[in-house]
């Protein structure tokens, strides 16, 4: 298949900085019209995002601290893939049970996503967990202090409508479940 005629060429490429979590990535680049460039975008590995719903079809959502925004982010859990992670289920499954401590019966790919493709390359899997239940301890990193509250899923959309849950992957998961229901083909 021939490029793209909007494609750019990798020059070369080099992480800039590297951190717990992500690299900060340097590619010089040459656009379509042979003008040379530098760009940068933040690298991470793929993560998941997950609307886990109790029996009782409340979801459980989580209260944390966001430094980058100085205030506690109402949301759903979230996190990174591991290398000791079989498959995208796995990391699902994990995080679930660390952040919240709760375990699903069953999960349900919900959808895809490149949240910000234009300045990193993440790439998030949404998952509907079924028949979420409290089993253990949250099992939370060194710098995560997580508040558990589930939430009926009504009342969760309304404070999504009246602007009150900030969080991206929240509203995008919660929304696109309103619309479409999970992919129970996945």
């Amino acid at each position: 298949m021939p490029a793209d005629p909007l494609a750019w060429e990798t020059v070369d490429r080099q992480v800039a900085y590297t951190c717990p979590g992500f690299d900060l990535v340097n590619e010089s680049v040459r656009l379509p019209d042979g003008t040379d460039a530098e760009f940068d975008y933040l690298s991470e590995p793929a993560s998941v995002c997950l609307l886990p719903f109790t029996p009782d079809g409340d979801v459980v959502c989580i209260a944390e601290w966001r430094q980058a925004v100085s205030r506690v982010n109402y949301g759903l859990p979230v996190g990174g893939t591991e290398p000791e992670d079989d498959d995208l289920e796995a990391a699902a499954h994990r995080e679930l049970a660390e952040e919240t401590g709760y375990e699903a019966d069953r999960l349900d790919s919900l959808v895809t996503v490149e949240p910000a493709n234009g300045i990193a390359d993440s790439v998030m899997h949404f998952f509907v967990a079924h028949d979420c239940r409290p089993t253990a301890e949250q099992e939370l990193d060194y710098n995560e202090n997580i508040r558990v509250d589930p939430t009926p899923l009504d009342e969760l959309v309304d404070a999504i409508a009246a602007g009150e849950v900030r969080d991206g992957r929240a509203v995008l998961a919660v929304s696109y479940y309103e619309l479409f229901g999970p992919d129970e083909s996945a």
